[in-house]
Parts: C-alpha cells; structure tokens; sequence
C-alpha cells in the first residue's frame, strides 16, 4: 500500500523513494502480462498456420491486427486516461484483454481465422490503454534523468514475461498439436484433417482461460490498491503551458515515432519467424515444440539485456548504449541471411539481448524535454508500435523470395535505429524539467 500526501515540512524530493519504489513494484506485474500475452502470439502464428493452410503473410496476419490496435486505439485510449486517470485506465485495459482472450472460445470451437483475429484485435486494445497509461507513468514516477535506467528495469519484467509465453505455449499449444513432434520442419507440409483442426484449434482454449482468470485477478487488485497520481495535480497547469509549445519542434520526438515504428518491424518479425526459421532442415531440424524452447533464450536475452541496459546506462548515455545495440543487431542478422546452420540460428537468438534496451530507450529518449507535451508524445510513440503491424511484408518477402532472405528487412530497421541514436535522438527546443512532485495517493 502506498502512503497518502505528504505530513507538513516534508517534500517530494526528500522522501520520494519508498513511494516510487512501491509504485514501480505493483505496475511490474502488468509489463510481466502484457509481455506474456504478447510473445504468446509467436506460438500462435506457426499454430495457425498449420490448422488454417496459410502461407506466411496470411500467418503474420496475426501480428497485422494485433500492432493496428495500437494505432487505431492509441487516441481514444490517451482521451481515456485524461479522463479517468492512470489507475482507472490500467483497470479498464485488464478488462478489455479479458474480454479478448475470452474471445478465443467461440473462435476455436468455430475454427475460425477470423474469429481468432478479432479476438486478438480485442486484446491488444486492452493492452495498448495499458501501454499509453503505464510507459510514461512509470517515466515520469521519479527523477527525469533516470528515466531510461527506471523504465529498462521495469521493462525487464515485461521481458520476464516474454521470456516464460513460449515455455507455457510450447507446452500447451504446441506439444498439444498434431504437427508438434513432427522433425525437421516437415509440419509447415501437413494437412490436418477436419477432425484434427477441430482439436488444434480448441488446444488453445485452456491456457487462454487461465489468462482471463489472471487478468481478472490483476483488475480486482489494481482497483482496490492505492498508486501515486502524478497528473491529477500537473495536468491542469499543462493543458495552459501546452498552447505555448509544438510538439514537431522537437526533433527527438520527430525522429523517435518512426523510430518505434521501424524498430518494431524489427522486433516482431524476428520473434514472429523465429520457430518457422529454426525447425527448417538446414537450419536448426527441430520440431515446432523444441524450437518453442529457443524463442525462450530470444526473449529471456531480451531480459538479461534490459537488466544489464539499466545498470549501465548510470555511467554511459543512452544514446550511445542505443547505437551499440543496433550496430550488434545489424551484425548478427548478416549472418541470419548469409550462414547456415547453426550459425544462422544462433545468431537469430542472440538479436534479442541487442533488442533488449532498444524500445524504452528511444521511448525516453522521445519525450526528453517535451515538459507539458510529454503526454502527447507519449501517445504518438505508443501510437507508433503499430509498425509490428508491417511485420507482415517480412511474411510477404519470405514467401516471394524465401524466409532467409526476408530477414534483411530487420537488419535495415537496425540502421535506421543507429542514425536516431547518433543524430535525431538529440533534442531541439528542450522545456526544462522540473523536479518530479511528491504523489498523491488516488483511491
């Protein structure tokens, strides 16, 4: 439970740690769930291929409408948030992903596509309005040059997540399948009978009701905690500074939203074509169910990455931490496309502890010195995590010119995250920051 307002004579920055230390704690579950929903999706994407026939843009089509959520939902949920404030919005997001990940009942006792991309469609708008609520929460809940340090370290705890969906959905969804022990990557070739699609489809109803019983969980808790409001108090000021500032003088953020954009290309199709790419013959020869176990140590590098990423960037700056995460991940995917074996395979995994810092990096590194604009900034980068949607033209390059070489599509997503970190990360016209407020305790 955090503690209310502040006695007389005391201040912000004299007892704000155990505060925000509180705080942080609590919303570490959510970055732990959200991250755990969403990695589920690259045991879906082979999963579905298989009971459905698709090719492999029709497969990332789950990635499509999962990251379009983002962009159509981002507004509306910024509005939502001014409104009701952050922790009503974190409640009403939890909601919003029950509702989706019980939406995967009708759509696996109909085994229908569709139905499962509507459901999902549903569940990532829920996660988006925790996105737009909690990133910038979590930013802003302390000093504003330890930014990117704090939000790396909760981040690891969404990377934790990511790091246990595919374990659970390797077991679950994967080792359930008809074409889940199937060796060297011959199960992309099976054609399911209706009575065996009918079963794939419904294997993953038990590990979705185990979600919706978690999130409803988490929404009876964070509706009856207390957590600081650092808005309630700033926003009415902000709204009178906002009309003296523009949000597209400030070159970090200009830079920034393509930036999440593209790196999320990148992130995506990496995690998305891991398993297909690693149980190819020439690659890894494994079965779906093995593989599921690599996309683990992608992810679980993520983590490490990210608890690493916020121990040294106390001594080194973001920007150059940023520039030498791309420069590794461009270098490792060159090998993707060029080696062989187990060459290429490992160093498909190995990109994860190089993407590890790259997402709250550029996230901080936009909003430095937006002052009163921060929220809106913070909603156009949220909004910009929509570019996982273009995953998908790594789908349409693997079956136009084979899934190796589909890969060079991330590696020119890294370069581009290397030129926001060594020029468009600097900021223009920054707005001093102020010293961050002692929080009021909302009910």
């Amino acid at each position: 439970m955090v503690s209310g307002a502040p006695t007389p004579g005391q201040t912000g920055a004299q007892h704000p740690r155990k505060t925000y230390t509180a705080a942080l704690s609590v919303l570490a579950s959510l970055f732990f769930m959200w991250g755990f929903i969403t990695v589920l999706n690259d045991i879906l994407i082979p999963h579905l291929k298989v009971v459905f026939d698709l090719n492999y843009t029709q497969a990332l089509l789950v990635q499509f409408v999962w990251f379009i959520a983002y962009f159509v939902m981002s507004i509306p949920s910024a509005k939502l948030l001014e409104r009701t404030g952050y922790k009503w919005s974190i409640v009403i997001g939890l909601g919003i992903m029950a509702v989706g990940a019980l939406g995967f009942l009708p759509a696996s006792q109909f085994v229908s596509y569709g139905f499962f991309l509507g459901a999902l469609f549903v569940l990532a708008s829920g996660i988006t309005l925790l996105q737009v609520a909690a990133n910038p929460y979590v930013a802003v809940l302390g000093p504003p040059e330890t930014s990117s340090a704090r939000l790396n370290l909760v981040q690891a705890m969404n990377s934790a997540g990511t790091m246990v969906a595919p374990i659970f959905g390797s077991l679950l969804i994967l080792g359930r399948s008809s074409s889940g022990a199937i060796e060297g990557g011959d199960a992309v070739a099976v054609k399911l009978t209706e009575a065996q699609k009918l079963a794939d489809a419904q294997s993953v109803q038990a590990p979705y009701i185990g979600i919706v019983i978690v999130l409803l969980i988490l929404a009876v808790i964070f509706a009856l905690i207390k957590l600081p409001d650092l808005g309630s108090d700033t926003r009415r000021v902000a709204r009178e500074e906002r009309k003296q500032h523009s949000l597209w003088k400030h070159r970090n953020l200009v830079f920034g939203i393509p930036a999440i954009f593209i790196y999320l290309i990148a992130e995506i199709g990496v995690g998305s074509l891991l398993i297909s790419f690693i149980t190819r013959p020439d690659i890894g020869a494994l079965t779906p169910e093995k593989a599921g176990t690599y996309l683990t140590l992608l992810w679980g590098g993520m983590m490490v990455g990210r608890f690493i990423g916020s121990a040294l960037m106390r001594y080194i700056r973001a920007e150059t931490m940023l520039a030498g995460a791309a420069t590794g991940a461009f270098v490792l995917l060159m090998f993707v496309v060029f080696g062989t074996g187990h060459i290429s395979m490992w160093a498909l995994v190995l990109v994860g502890l190089f993407h590890s810092i790259m997402f709250p990096t550029i996230f901080t590194l936009g909003i430095r010195g937006l002052g009163p604009l921060t929220e809106e900034g913070s909603g156009l980068l949220i909004m910009a995590i929509a570019g996982g949607a273009l995953a998908t033209g790594q789908g349409w390059l693997a079956d136009h010119f084979g899934l190796q070489w589909s890969f060079l599509l991330p590696a020119v997503c890294e370069i581009y995250v290397l030129f926001y970190a060594l020029w468009g990360s600097k900021p223009t016209n920054a707005i001093a920051e102020s010293e961050p407020l002692e929080p009021a305790a909302t009910a």
